[in-house]
This record gives C-alpha cells, structure tokens and sequence, in this order.
C-alpha cells in the first residue's frame, strides 16, 4: 500500500489551500450553539460555498453534483480544512456523511436525483432517526411501526438521539415493516420528510447545555412507499451500509483535529507524567491517522481491509483517555471554566465509545468478522 500522497494529490492540496484562504476570512464567524436558526444557516452557506467552488462530495458521481475525485483527494479535503479550522458540515453531517453516501449506492434514480444535489448544495438538511428508548446498541430491536395502507406507510412510534432533528427537512429513518419477522429480517429504510403531520420533535439538553439531539414521536405519520430505499424488510443490509460510512468516515475530521489538540495542549503541559501521557496520545491518534491512510489506499484499488472495522474502536477509546488527560492538565480550574475547549473534549468524549456503536458490540463484530472466532451466544 502507498501512503504516500501522489503529486497529483499535492497540487489538489495546493489549490484547495489557496481557496481556503482567501475564502475563511470572508465567512463569518459561528453563531452561538444554541442559536439553531443562525447555525443551520451559517453551516449550509459554508457548504453551499464549498459546492460552489467544486469541493462538495469530491468522490461522489459527478451526476449528482460530485466530482468523482479519488478518496484520496477527499481525505486531503478533511486534512486542509480542518488544519485551516474551517467549518465542519455542521447541522447536514448526516446527509453529507451518512444518507448522501447510502443513497448513491442504494437509492433509485429518481431518490438520487431528488436528493443528492440538494444535500451537496446545502438545500436539504438531514437527520437520523434509528435509535430507540430500547433498541440502542441492540438497533435491531427497533419497535417503531410502519404499516401499508395503499401507496402510503403509516407509522407510529418513538425514535431518540435523533441529531438535528428540529432543524432537518428530511430523515433516514428505521421501521419494523414486518412485526412477524426476525428481527434483523422485517426493518425497512425510509426517506422520511419531516414535516409530515404527525411528527412530534423534542429537543434534548446534553450535559454541555447543547441540544442537538432530539427525541421524535411519530403518530399515523404517511409516508409513501417510493420513499423506501431498498426492498421492503431489506432494511438491515441498507442499514449495514449506512454504518459502513457512519463507523468509517465520519470521524476523519474529529481524528485530524486530535492531532491540533495534542499539539495545543503541549504547550500547556508541565508534568512528566501528563507529558508521557500525552506523548501516548498523539502516538495513538498519529497512528490511526496512517491506519485512515492504509484504509483509503486500500480502497483506491477496490479492496476492504479489516482496518476500516477498527478504527472507530481504537479511536473512541484513544480520544476518550486523551478527554481524561485534558480534565486533568486544568485541575482545580476544571470546576469554574465555562466554555473551555479541553472540558468540552473531556465531556462530549464520553458519549463517543456509545454512539455510532458500543465498543462492546465493535468487539463482537471485529472477533467475529475479522478474526472469524465463534458468535457469541444468542
């Protein structure tokens, strides 16, 4: 594998570099977080501004609004803007991350069409409704009902850490389309609008004070089935195929922004001990940076290494001891700062070996899918 950028990849570099720079200083400056009508607008004008300018879904099909550029090109896309602290996808991390990529491999020409353009150009925000009150990491165990009635779905239930949802115009949603089924055998993937009537959204407050997660109650909600992605009850293997990006992709920004971290943090650290410590750190996540690397490289030539299942493992747990570090280094400080970056780190990293899937269960799936050990007992 070459994990070597090509010059190729370094004159991309060079002129996406040059565009960040005269176009920073121009954006304006983030809005409050709990501003939400200012943050939705302040992240789709960034993205509008990077579709604009031809850096939106680098890898995805020019048909649909991408530039079909190599992976590698896209990972240099996270690289320079994160170095350059531009903003991030922000409130549409689920269409851009999640849904936009689900859709082109799965959704119809008609799902495409409607949708991926619009997600590119930061038209159309999206959400994620998967979780429930009792199907967590067991996702499977979902509840919430979608029944025919004609040409339309008519479902009933309760999604939680719906992400954006009260700011979202359409969501990936997860529903039993067959309650006699197994489990994993009756979920079927829907486009769900979410201004449909029926449709309840509570915001929740995290214990930053954010509230960017959402509890959602569906009640006789009408869904027409042309908004299904995938066949009916093959919801599970589209669901697979979302986790492929959410597990895979997603934490690219957060791991290069790590590496700032780390480095900040160096110049505050006076303690032998914190200073090994963070050495460990930067060595964990400078190492999975390479792993990124190995991963893309690998699916350049169209192979899937079993790099790409660990990652979110390793890196979940890595930044969560480098949360810890960070709490540490302020001390006694930790309890009057407010709005400080290091107890923000140590905080929200407590949520990240639980979202997009439990380290107990990527355990399971790395010994059972890597290593082909036996499944664990049912």
């Amino acid at each position: 594998m070459e994990l070597r950028y090509s010059d190729s990849d370094e004159a991309f570099r060079a002129r996406l570099s040059e565009w960040l720079k005269s176009e920073l200083p121009q954006f304006a400056n983030a809005p409050h977080r709990d501003d939400w009508e200012h943050r939705r607008r302040f992240d789709t004008d960034w993205q509008k501004r990077v579709f604009d300018a031809g850096y939106a879904g680098l890898n995805w099909p020019k048909q649909y609004g991408g530039a079909d550029a190599s992976p590698t090109e896209q990972l240099i896309f996270f690289e320079e803007t994160t170095k350059a602290k531009a903003p991030y996808v922000g409130v549409n991390f689920v269409g851009t991350l999640h849904a936009g990529p689900t859709l082109v491999e799965e959704g119809t020409a008609e799902q495409k069409a409607e949708h991926l353009p619009r997600i590119l150009s930061g038209e159309e925000v999206w959400c994620q409704g998967f979780s429930e009150p009792n199907a967590g990491s067991d996702l499977a165990g979902l509840a919430t009902r979608a029944e025919r009635d004609g040409d339309h779905y008519v479902l009933n239930g309760q999604k939680t850490w719906c992400s954006f949802g009260h700011v979202a115009d359409v969501g990936e949603f997860l529903v039993r389309t067959d309650q006699n089924a197994p489990k994993h055998r009756g979920i079927s993937w829907l486009i769900l609008p979410m201004d449909l009537p029926g449709i309840e959204i509570r915001p929740i407050k995290t214990v930053l004070g954010s509230s960017e997660f959402c509890e959602v109650f569906l009640t006789d909600v009408r869904v027409p089935i042309s908004n299904r992605v995938g066949e009916e009850n093959d919801g599970w293997r589209v669901t697979n195929v979302t986790l492929k990006y959410e597990r895979g992709t997603a934490f690219v920004g957060e791991l290069i922004d790590s590496l700032r971290l780390c480095a900040d943090l160096a110049n505050t650290v006076k303690d032998p001990v914190d200073r090994r410590e963070l050495g460990r750190s930067l060595a964990d996540f400078d190492a999975l940076w390479s792993l990124t690397k190995r991963n893309v490289s690998q699916s350049v030539t169209g192979q899937v290494g079993p790099g790409s299942m660990m990652v979110k493992l390793a890196y979940s747990e890595a930044r969560q001891r480098f949360g810890e570090l960070c709490l540490r280094v302020l001390g006694r400080d930790a309890l009057s700062l407010a709005d400080n970056e290091l107890i923000e780190e140590r905080l929200r990293t407590q949520a990240l070996t639980i979202a997009a899937g439990a380290s107990q269960i990527q355990r399971n799936i790395i010994s059972e899918r890597v290593l082909g050990l036996p499944r664990e007992p049912r």
